[in-house]
């Protein structure tokens, strides 16, 4: 769980997005930032009981910084408006598909897969994905997938025309269109702070752990 206090620093803060009142206020982020890396600290054992691979991931490895980057934005705020981690194998720069936990109040949510690959690993999954297309509809299709994430994959991204080497007559060409591989699923602000967050949030990627992983093996 995280304390009422960070979520209201995070509230302040996309009213008063600039470096003025952020210094003012540094204190109340510094606190903000050591209690998401707490919760960090205790989610990623949580994550290493159904993936192994995470085991060994520091919480100051996984978290993002909360200065943007400015320089091709029209928006020129200096500050995210939230706290983030991501849970891969091999860090949060790291290659592969993971676990992402975003804390925004009123847009919190938690997702899992990889977005936007490398064109190679793109190349990889899509051809992962030709090759067992049972096996892909199977792990979309179980039950504690489909109820946790019940929107589906994300198709925010996505080709107009079959990719290079597919043609419109495959089966699982509804798939290989995809640019990204994410599922989401979406946060209320009351349970962010609630005693069993860790809990659920381990429960939610626990769901996607088929996916990432099929995910990874196809870049393997």
């Amino acid at each position: 769980m995280l304390q009422l206090s960070t979520i209201k620093f995070l509230q302040q803060l996309e009213k008063n997005n600039n470096r003025a009142w952020f210094e003012d206020n540094r204190k109340k982020y510094e606190d903000a930032k050591a209690d998401f890396l707490m919760m960090v600290e205790k989610l990623i054992p949580s994550i290493a009981a159904f993936d192994p691979t995470i085991a060994d991931q520091q919480a100051k490895n996984c978290t993002f910084r909360i200065n943007r980057d400015v320089r091709f934005s029209k928006n020129k705020s200096p500050y995210k408006n939230n706290m983030a981690a991501y849970f891969n194998r091999a860090g949060k720069k790291g290659n592969g598909a993971g676990y992402y936990v975003h804390v925004e109040p009123g847009k919190s949510f938690i997702a899992a897969g990889i977005w936007m690959p490398e064109p190679a690993d793109l190349a990889k999954i899509r051809q992962e994905i030709d090759y067992n297309l049972g096996e892909w509809k199977e792990i979309l299709n179980l039950p504690a997938f489909k109820k946790i994430f019940s929107s589906g994959m994300d198709v925010s991204n996505i080709l107009a025309r079959p990719p290079k080497g597919y043609t419109e007559d495959n089966p699982a060409l509804a798939f290989l269109k995809l640019k990204s591989f994410v599922v989401r699923s979406p946060v209320v602000d009351d349970t962010v702070i609630d005693k069993g967050f860790v809990k659920n949030v381990a429960k939610v990627l626990q769901a996607s752990h088929p996916l990432v992983a099929f995910l990874n093996r196809a870049i393997d």
